[in-house]
């Protein structure tokens, strides 16, 4: 591979428990019969979601003794709060929840903290620091190489100018603050860039992106470039600009994901500028809550790599994926 660059992490991700909790009173499932492992799932309509769902899947198959039980808030929170107290209920020995919303999550895995469940929380965070642990990547860091990338794109530092257009993931949702701020934090240096929206949230959603961008490309006459908070976004807003005509005129549309049959591609083709991999964390928490259920110590956080993938590396990465 020509260019692999891995960005360096933070020790703990941003919002992230900085200690390890378990339930008082909880000891590691001793059973002769399988442990029972709950993963609540906050959707399946988003790609990255079905490739965490197959990435822990996968993993559980290294697991005979781990009867893994996964649910579908099928993008609501409401809907996952159910599953989740289902899965209380059920008594899992161990809970994995990735949240729809932060805030609309926390109080279901308190309940199952305070029901002597321990629970392991991945991608996105809840607003308590009472959980196991923590595992995802580090979005505030990706959105500062983000942000440096569209620097050096746009110009170079004390250089950069253009119109920019930025399409937020969901506005209650941890990640896409964290993906904001750390794009800003460079871009924001350089007078000569210019935002073009005020916090508009395509909601993690392709056809929302491409509403979002149609109506920015009818009342901005001159657009550089586009920064979505996940790659299909940032696809939906290449989409609207080519069927108005302007695809070529904006020269730079940024993702992060990096799916091998989505980003990566779209990246190859010349559709995207760049993307950011950013593992789904599927396979390393059942890892982790086999782990806790063997009673082996756990790191609170655990924050996976990425890297940077342009046209320069797309087509081998391809290649490597099959």
């Amino acid at each position: 591979m020509k260019r692999r660059e891995f960005l360096k992490m933070s020790t703990t991700a941003a919002g992230a428990a900085m200690t390890i909790y378990l339930p008082v009173g909880w000891t590691p499932a001793r059973a002769a019969g399988k442990s029972k492992v709950g993963f609540s799932q906050c959707t399946t309509l988003e790609p990255w979601r079905v490739q965490f769902n197959k990435d822990i899947q996968a993993e559980a198959k290294n697991h005979p003794d781990i009867d893994l039980i996964i649910t579908d808030g099928q993008d609501k929170t409401q809907k996952q709060v159910a599953d989740c107290d289902n899965l209380i209920v059920q008594q899992v020995n161990v809970l994995l929840i990735s949240p729809k919303e932060s805030a609309g999550l926390t109080g279901v895995v308190e309940k199952a903290i305070d029901a002597k469940i321990p629970v392991i929380v991945l991608d996105r965070n809840v607003d308590t620091k009472r959980i196991t642990q923590f595992i995802g990547g580090d979005n505030v860091a990706i959105g500062k190489a983000a942000g440096e990338h569209a620097v050096k794109l746009l110009g170079g530092p004390g250089k950069a100018a253009g119109n920019v257009v930025e399409i937020w993931g969901g506005m209650g949702t941890q990640p896409a603050h964290d993906r904001h701020d750390g794009f800003h934090a460079f871009t924001d240096k350089e007078p000569g860039i210019k935002n073009l929206l005020n916090n508009q949230s395509g909601d993690w959603k392709q056809d929302k992106a491409y509403d979002i961008m149609t109506t920015a490309l009818r009342n901005n006459e001159k657009i550089d470039m586009v920064y979505g908070h996940n790659d299909p976004m940032a696809y939906g807003a290449y989409l609207a600009a080519k069927d108005a005509g302007r695809d070529k005129d904006i020269r730079f549309i940024i993702g992060i994901d990096g799916l091998p049959d989505e980003g990566v591609t779209w990246v190859s083709k010349g559709q995207l500028t760049a993307t950011f991999l950013y593992a789904t964390p599927g396979a390393e928490g059942l890892r982790q809550a086999a782990k806790l259920l063997k009673g082996e110590k756990l790191e609170p956080v655990i924050t996976l790599p990425t890297m940077l993938i342009t046209k320069e590396n797309a087509s081998e990465i391809l290649k490597k994926n099959g």
